[in-house]
């Protein structure tokens, strides 16, 4: 008796709403859904093979834009194909564990997507604040380093999520109100005292978004003052505009981030589609816009991805 109550403490499944009070138009907002997963596949695919075939691209600030283009095409396709199961054929279902691993993957590559925009920013800060020993200070062992500090510290954070989830009687119903396994979606259904689960998921939030912004924010701070001190307005435009699609993508990153977070303080009563939209477009925005802006701001990579279209004789 006592085993049947322990596996039967979590449903076998769950059933997704999608976005709720929205459901008769899921088709209609299924259209820019599906859009930016299809930008977001071509546009980070684009970036990789084009990194990956030519050799000069094989320096440290391409191999930071990989990581990034990897993440992003992860970070999209954990969410969006089920997205589109709900919108398109009403595929609610997703299993316990389906949704455990979901939010998993979820949550470690943001953190991950994160960790590589503040690598980023000190590549440009050691790129403009420290050019003769760039080579030097951003070898291959460095930047492997980097890459598996960023996934060992998201798989750190996130891994206690599943089993702290798993611990629980979830007695409110399967129904979760949103489009993906959001923690704080799954925790709404449990029973019991999910206080922990509530400190736990708001500190690792805070912790990443504070820390790594405020570390990003004292890069650029070194990076202006550098800039502003080279003696012709040429040559400081020049060394800014290196930074720009950065610039571009930490917007991209953070801003959804902020927005969402001050929503849910703010206007509490907002109706919960709006919030979920937000999340969405959290999810949606960076993997799609991070290939358009570094295609056209990045001349390099700009000159590769046309070099693959054949141009016709005059």
């Amino acid at each position: 008796m006592t085993a049947s109550n322990i596996t039967t403490t979590h449903p076998a499944f769950f059933l997704l709403v999608g976005i709720p009070g929205l459901e008769h138009l899921h088709v209609w907002i299924s259209i820019p859904f599906c859009f930016a997963y299809t930008l977001a596949l071509l546009g980070n695919c684009t970036l990789l093979f084009v990194i990956q075939a030519d050799a000069s691209l094989h320096m440290p600030m391409y191999f930071f834009l990989a990581m990034l283009a990897a993440i992003d095409l992860v970070l999209s396709s954990t969410t969006l194909p089920k997205m589109l199961a709900i919108f398109w054929f009403r595929d609610r279902e997703i299993s316990f564990y389906g949704c455990l691993v979901q939010m998993f993957f979820l949550h470690s590559f943001s953190i991950m997507e994160s960790a590589v925009l503040l690598a980023m920013a000190f590549d440009r800060y050691v790129a403009i604040c420290k050019p003769l020993h760039y080579t030097t200070v951003l070898t291959g062992p460095l930047i492997t380093k980097i890459g598996m500090a960023a996934v060992a510290r998201a798989v750190t954070l996130m891994t206690p999520l599943p089993f702290l989830l798993k611990r629980f009687h979830y007695c409110r119903g399967p129904m979760i109100a949103h489009c993906y396994c959001d923690h704080m979606a799954v925790v709404r259904l449990a029973c019991g005292d999910t206080r922990f689960n509530n400190i736990y998921g708001i500190a690792v939030a805070m912790f990443i978004v504070v820390l790594d912004l405020l570390f990003v924010i004292l890069s650029y701070i070194f990076i202006l003052r550098a800039v502003l001190q080279l003696a012709s307005q040429e040559a400081r435009y020049k060394a800014f505009g290196t930074c720009v699609s950065h610039i571009g993508a930490i917007l991209a990153f953070y801003t959804p981030v902020v927005i969402s977070s001050v929503m849910h303080r703010v206007a509490r009563r907002a109706a919960p589609h709006v919030h979920i939209l937000f999340a969405n477009f959290y999810l949606l925005f960076p993997p799609m816009i991070n290939p358009i802006i570094y295609g056209i701001r990045t001349k390099q990579i700009h000159e590769r991805v046309l070099g693959l279209f054949p141009r016709k004789d005059a």
